[in-house]
């Protein structure tokens, strides 16, 4: 069987009975292509095309993101669907104009920002290592930078130091990320994603790219395994820089922002 027919066949239970699925995606690496800055990262207009179809044939479509769900949105630049922001710390419903945030997360914003603002030095910014606020998480960015291995030496040294203060830290695609020392994951906001809609959910699919898209391909299992959802797909999307361990635990994989495409336009 071709990986394509597979991918259909994979899909049917979504596709035949949109009004009971739900569409999940992450955005950078899944949705947009990672870029060197953050900051620059965007949606694809024919890839953002096919989601706003998406968006009026299934009942819940969401973005899942590290970013701030404000973010996500401006990135995405799609209105009616939901945004799940700082790795499962923010819920931004269609059409809303504030996010739902955790409350923990909130307690700790004030603590986190102050300590990105005291250790983000002028030897950070020599070395190109970029600084992102993202409220209650501080992220820390050396993508392009001229010697991304001095960079990454100097974010290893941030590191210490907040795990040292009491934060949690965790490690992206050449991103360092000082969280609270709080349950946060993306898990958290499939789950909330899926039972915004209470029991209209049957099937789910989420796709994405990176490590901490495990914990969202772990939720739907949960949730299948809890008889909460009747079946999850979960899908890699494979570049260079894809763990391995996200193809592994994944139902199937697909080829970089063109084989997003080629999944969104089989939903259809």
């Amino acid at each position: 069987m071709s990986p394509a027919a597979t991918l259909v066949d994979a899909l049917e239970p979504l596709r035949s009975d949109p009004d009971h699925a739900a569409i999940l995606l992450d955005i950078d690496g899944t949705l947009a292509p990672i870029v060197r800055h953050a900051a620059d990262a965007q949606v694809p207009e024919a890839t953002r095309t096919l989601l706003i179809e998406i968006a009026k044939r299934y009942r819940v479509v969401g973005c899942i993101s590290g970013r701030r769900a404000a973010t996500a949105r401006q990135i995405v630049a799609i209105g009616s669907i939901a945004y799940v922001g700082n790795h499962g710390g923010e819920l931004l419903r269609p059409g809303a104009t504030r996010p739902e945030m955790d409350p923990d997360l909130t307690a700790w914003s004030e603590r986190v920002r102050e300590f990105a603002e005291r250790v983000y030095t002028p030897e950070h910014q020599r070395s190109r290592v970029r600084s992102e606020d993202k409220e209650a998480i501080a992220a820390f960015h050396w993508r392009g930078a001229p010697d991304e291995h001095a960079a990454a030496v100097l974010a290893h040294s941030i590191a210490e130091q907040a795990q040292a203060e009491g934060f949690a830290v965790h490690w992206g695609r050449k991103v360092l990320e000082v969280r609270p020392p709080i349950v946060l994951d993306k898990g958290l906001g499939v789950s909330a994603l899926v039972s915004s809609a209470g029991s209209h959910i049957e099937s789910a699919v989420y796709v994405g790219d990176d490590t901490t898209d495990l914990d969202a391909f772990r939720s739907l299992r949960a949730l299948v395994d809890a008889g909460s959802l009747k079946r999850a797909v979960c899908v890699a999307v494979s570049s260079e820089e894809t763990p391995p361990e996200l193809a592994e635990e994944a139902d199937l994989v697909i080829d970089g922002q063109s084989g997003v495409r080629g999944l969104l336009g089989a939903l259809l």
